[in-house]
């Protein structure tokens, strides 16, 4: 695991290793994996339902 996606801030890493630009960050320190795609489509899809479930007066699960 990088630190990128370790969670460290992606424009603190920017700043910590001297990148003008933050593409270059992103290219060096980030990679995707089909795993790393699977929780973040859980986390979306968590969001999205809370949304919905705010919307129709429910407690969203993560309450």
């Amino acid at each position: 695991m990088n630190m990128a996606n370790a969670g460290m801030d992606i424009k603190t890493l920017q700043y910590v290793m001297g990148h003008s630009d933050v593409g270059v960050t992103l290219n060096v320190y980030t990679h995707a994996s089909f795993d790393r795609a699977a929780e973040q489509m859980a986390k979306i899809i968590d969001f999205k339902d809370d949304g919905v479930q705010r919307k129709s007066g429910q407690k969203p699960k993560s309450e």
